[in-house]
C-alpha cells in the first residue's frame, strides 16, 4: 500500500507539470552495500516493506540524490528527533534506520524531487565516514528474532482480527487496508505494516522500528491497535447518541428548508408565505413561550406553510401566532414594596379617603411580607368620581408596575373578554389577553372598570 507522508522538505507541493523519471531494478531486494548516504526524515518513520512518497527540498538532500542515484538506488532513510532542525547533525539522528530502494524520481519545476520509496532492511548505523555536503555512514543490517509457535500465531490473528475490526470503524484508515492486513502472512511485516499506517508519534515508531524481536513488536502493535479500535468504537456510539437525540423540532427543521427548496422550485413561494412563517419561528424563538405553548405554535406555523395565503384560515393562524409571539412570557416588572413611598402617592392623589388608603397600606404590606404568595383582588365601590379607578393607578405607580384599565360598561358578549373561536373569520383574543399584550408585562395592575354595568340583565 502506498501511504502520502511528507519528509525531509522545506519546499511545499508544485502546481507545474513535473519531470518523472522512472528507476528499475533488476532485483526485487538490491543488495545493501557497507556505506549508504543518509536522508533525514521529519515526522515520520520508514518501515520495511511500505511504500511512501517522500518530498525533497534541502539543498544537501537534492545534492545527495544526485551524486548518488547515478550509482545505486539504494539510501538509508532515518528519522530527526526534532523535526524543526533545518541541518541535522548525527547527533540529531535516530540510530536505527531503514534501507530503502528508490523506485520513482518527480523532478519540479520549482526545483524540489518528489520520491517514491519502498523500505527494505532495518539497518543501524555504526560510523559516520562523510558529514558534508550530506551525511554518509556505514551501516549493519539488523535481523529480526521470529521464531513461529504457537503463541506468535495467536497473537498474529488477534492482531489481523482487530486491525480489521478498526478499518471498518475508522473513517481515516482506507478500505484498501482491510485487505492488505488479510493477505499479509508474515507478523512482522503486518505489524510493520500496521505501525507504519496507524496514527502514532515518531518516538512510538521509531520503537517499533527498534523492535527486532517479532513476537515484542507483535504484542506492542497489538496494544495500539486495541487502544484506537477503543477510541473509534466510542466515537461511533457518541456518533450514534447524538443522532439519536436530534430533537423533532430539528428534524422539522430541516424537513422545513428542504420542503422551501422544493416550493422554489416549484414557484410556489411567491405569497411570502414561507418568509412570514420563518419570521413568526424567529419571533416566537425570542419570545421564549412555556413547552407546551411552543409545541402547538409549532403545529400551527406548520399548518400555515401548508395552506395558501388566500384561504380564510390563513389569516386566523396568523393572528393566533402573532398574539403568541407578541405576549410579555418573561417581562415582569420589578416591584417596589417600601410603604412610606406608597404613602406619599396616595396622599398626593387623593384627598381624605383615610380607610381606604389605610387598607391597601395593609395590603401592600402583605406583599411585603410574603412576595410569593397570590395577589388578592380589591374591590372598589363607590358612586361616580370618588377616585376608584385613579386609586388602581396609584396603586400601580407605588409598586413600579404597568396599569392597565379595561371599562366593561356596554359588553353584552362574553367572547369579547374571553375571546372568540378561532372556527370564526377575524376571531380576535379577549380584552384582558389584548390589553396585557399593549401593557408589555406579564404582572400589570389589571383594573376591571365599571363591572355593574356589565350585561343586559
Amino acid at each position: 500500500m502506498t501511504k502520502t507522508r511528507s519528509a525531509s522538505t522545506t519546499t511545499p507541493p508544485p502546481q507545474k507539470a513535473p519531470e518523472v523519471e522512472e528507476i528499475s531494478h533488476e532485483e526485487e531486494r538490491p543488495e545493501l552495500p557497507e556505506q549508504l548516504p543518509i536522508l533525514p526524515l521529519r515526522q515520520m518513520v520508514l518501515f520495511p516493506g511500505t511504500v511512501v512518497p517522500l518530498t525533497v527540498g534541502r539543498p544537501a538532500s537534492l545534492r545527495l540524490l544526485d551524486e548518488w542515484l547515478p550509482q545505486s538506488k539504494v539510501i538509508a532513510l532515518v528519522a530527526q528527533r526534532d523535526a524543526e532542525v533545518e541541518e541535522p547533525t548525527p547527533e540529531d539522528l535516530y540510530e536505527v534506520g531503514c534501507a530503502a530502494a528508490v523506485l520513482k524520481l518527480i523532478r519540479e519545476q520549482e526545483g524540489g524531487v518528489t520520491l517514491l520509496v519502498r523500505g527494505l532492511n532495518r539497518i543501524q548505523l555504526n560510523s559516520i565516514t562523510q558529514h558534508e555536503p550530506y551525511l554518509k555512514a556505514e551501516i549493519k543490517t539488523l535481523k529480526e528474532q521470529a521464531k513461529r509457535n504457537k503463541e506468535l500465531e495467536a497473537a498474529f490473528k488477534t492482531l489481523r482480527q482487530t486491525a480489521s475490526e478498526l478499518v471498518s470503524l475508522s473513517q481515516d484508515l482506507p478500505e484498501q487496508v482491510s485487505t492488505v492486513v488479510a493477505n499479509l502472512e508474515e507478523p512482522g511485516h503486518l505489524a510493520d505494516f500496521l505501525a507504519a499506517n496507524l496514527d502514532m508519534g515518531v518516538p512510538e515508531q521509531q520503537d517499533l522500528l527498534e523492535e527486532l524481536n517479532v513476537a515484542k513488536r507483535v504484542r506492542q502493535v497489538q496494544l495500539v491497535v486495541s487502544r484506537q479500535t477503543e477510541i473509534a468504537r466510542l466515537q461511533q456510539q457518541i456518533h450514534q447518541d447524538v443522532e439519536s437525540n436530534i430533537s423533532d423540532m430539528q428534524r422539522r427543521a430541516y424537513l422545513r428548508e428542504q420542503l422551501k427548496v422544493i416550493r422554489r422550485e416549484l414557484g410556489e413561494s411567491e405569497d411570502g408565505t414561507a418568509e412570514q412563517a420563518d419570521e413568526l419561528r424567529k419571533r416566537l424563538k425570542e419570545a421564549d413561550p412555556p413547552e407546551e405553548v411552543t409545541t402547538e405554535a409549532e403545529r400551527e406555523l406548520t399548518r400555515l406553510e401548508q395552506i395558501p395565503a388566500a384561504s380564510p384560515e390563513f389569516s386566523v393562524i396568523v393572528n393566533y401566532l402573532e398574539t403568541i409571539v407578541e405576549l410579555p412570557w418573561n417581562t415582569l416588572s420589578e416591584d417596589n414594596l417600601d410603604l412610606d413611598r406608597a404613602r406619599e402617592i396616595l396622599d398626593r392623589d387623593h384627598h381624605d379617603l383615610e380607610k381606604v388608603k389605610r387598607r391597601l397600606i395593609e395590603y401592600l404590606a402583605v406583599r411585603k411580607l410574603n412576595p410569593e404568595g397570590h395577589a388578592p383582588i380589591l374591590c372598589f365601590a363607590g358612586p361616580p368620581g370618588v377616585g376608584k379607578t385613579s386609586l388602581g393607578q396609584s396603586i400601580a405607580d407605588a409598586l413600579g408596575r404597568k396599569f392597565v384599565r379595561m371599562s366593561l360598561g356596554g359588553i353584552r358578549d362574553e367572547a369579547e373578554i374571553r375571546g372568540h373561536r378561532r372556527t370564526y373569520i377575524g376571531a380576535m383574543p379577549g380584552r384582558i389577553i389584548q390589553e396585557m399584550r399593549r401593557a408589555g408585562t406579564r404582572n400589570p395592575v389589571m383594573m376591571l372598570d365599571e363591572v355593574d354595568k356589565l350585561g343586559a340583565d
